[in-house]
């Protein structure tokens, strides 16, 4: 699950970066509205949510908001603001905004706010997602892997693993390219090497093999990777 977010404060912005980070979210963070409407407007990048304060330089948050609805974009957004009027919250509503969050809040809060988005939005990350024998559980960090001859194989894996394994598992069948991959599991304050891709992929796949389990994903040459949903789990 990848993250827009805007805040013009240097301290609260790496606060809240930090831990949405530390639950496995990938995070783009970004100061100013103008910004943060060049990263919507990216072919590159699909984000599923974004967190964005309503006083912000350039483009502020309520414009930002009204903005994308004025596109048609339906992504889910929290409003961050020091303004807790009703007033102003209808404000932020009324704009588009799908929830409204006052500061000063403990992070506790923020994530439980999210989890309820994505509880309503269903483009948002499934806490559990299951593709033909494989299913992610986000909870626990987890692959299981389903097979007829014995109990479920269960593969711990590692942040980007899980955030690899879930952006193809929501697109199986789809080709995706190397560059697409890159683009959306590095935040953009991150330069990875342009094979980083191919090296994960790589670890991966080893790892599934340790387990005695075949990697659904397939590579295609100058193309890009596609889970193949009609792969069974066994070799």
């Amino acid at each position: 699950m990848r993250i827009l977010l805007v805040e013009d404060d240097a301290d609260l912005g790496l606060a809240i970066k930090q831990v949405l980070m530390s639950e496995k979210y990938v995070v783009d963070w970004v100061p100013d509205g103008a910004q943060a409407w060049l990263c919507l407007e990216s072919q590159w990048t699909d984000y599923t949510v974004a967190i964005v304060d309503w006083l912000l330089p350039e483009l502020s948050g309520l414009e930002l908001c009204q903005r994308l609805r004025l596109h048609q974009n339906p992504l889910p957004v929290m409003m961050l603001t020091a303004l807790g009027q009703p007033e102003n919250r209808v404000a932020g509503l009324d704009a588009g905004a799908d929830d409204y969050l006052v500061k000063p809040f403990v992070m506790e809060e923020l994530l439980a706010r999210l989890r309820a988005l994505q509880r309503r939005s269903p483009q948002l990350q499934p806490s559990t997602l299951t593709v033909a024998d494989f299913t992610l559980d986000a909870a626990n960090n987890v692959l299981q892997v389903n097979s007829d001859k014995c109990t479920p194989l269960v593969i711990p894996l590692a942040t980007k693993e899980f955030q690899l394994l879930m952006y193809l598992m929501q697109n199986p069948d789809r080709i995706i390219p190397g560059s697409k991959l890159r683009h959306q599991l590095w935040d953009i304050d991150e330069e990875p090497i342009s094979n980083v891709v191919a090296a994960q992929m790589r670890l991966l796949r080893r790892k599934l093999a340790y387990h005695g389990c075949s990697c659904p994903i397939e590579t295609l040459p100058g193309t890009g990777y596609r889970f193949n949903s009609q792969l069974r789990s066994q070799p």
